[in-house]
């Protein structure tokens, strides 16, 4: 356990490349991480990555969840959580973290964090980054938003939570869809503190063609 330590769960929404990238980038730079994986956030991975995750803890196997991207990436780093194990560290604001990234979050994560109800691990350690008042970034991935997402969004942010949907920008000249996933993760790792140079920023100059 250590204060740098950071927590990444992926639940149900679309986006599961927004996850899959954010935690190579994570490793990479040399952090520890505390993953946790919802049994939704499983079958959007099969749809959109076309993976199959076991959540079983003696049948995960990081590098199905990596796939290419665990190449160089030191997987000793990385601690994988079930769902449902109230009992890890991260369940606990004891446990020193640098803070939190749910990404994709869909609005069922948004509702149960709004409400506190602490249904499964991830709500349990994003109800804690937030009342030890420590880094919470939420990834919604969700068109158009109803009243009700909108309200419960404002919830979390009134309670401290930093809600980064994911939106690509365009002044960076995206030429790939990785670029324009690098874009929201490099947002995302700016909240946690992680550097990075996966995209230009807003009034660097350009390198050279």
């Amino acid at each position: 356990m250590a204060a740098d330590d950071l927590v990444v769960a992926m639940t149900g929404a679309s986006g599961a490349p927004y996850g899959v990238r954010l935690l190579e980038v994570i490793l990479r730079a040399g952090r520890r991480v505390h993953l946790t994986i919802s049994p939704a956030a499983c079958e959007v991975f099969a749809t959109e990555v076309g993976r199959t995750i076991e959540l079983d803890p003696s049948r995960f196997d990081p590098h199905v969840l990596l796939g290419e991207r665990a190449t160089g990436v030191d997987l000793d780093r990385l601690s994988y959580h079930h769902f449902r194990d109230f009992r890890a560290g991260i369940a606990s604001g004891s446990f020193l973290t640098a803070g939190m990234a749910v990404c994709p979050c869909s609005m069922g994560t948004v509702a149960a964090i709004a409400h506190g109800t602490s249904g499964n691990l991830i709500h349990r350690a994003a109800d804690v980054h937030l009342k030890e008042r420590r880094k919470l970034v939420l990834v919604p991935r969700e068109t158009p938003l109803g009243l009700v997402q909108l309200r419960n969004l404002t919830a979390v942010a009134e309670a401290g939570a930093v809600v980064l949907p994911a939106m690509p920008a365009f002044y960076t000249r995206p030429r790939t869809l990785d670029d324009m996933v690098d874009f929201v993760v490099g947002r995302i790792c700016d909240q946690l503190g992680v550097s990075h140079d996966l995209f230009r920023r807003w009034g660097a100059p350009e390198s050279a063609e």
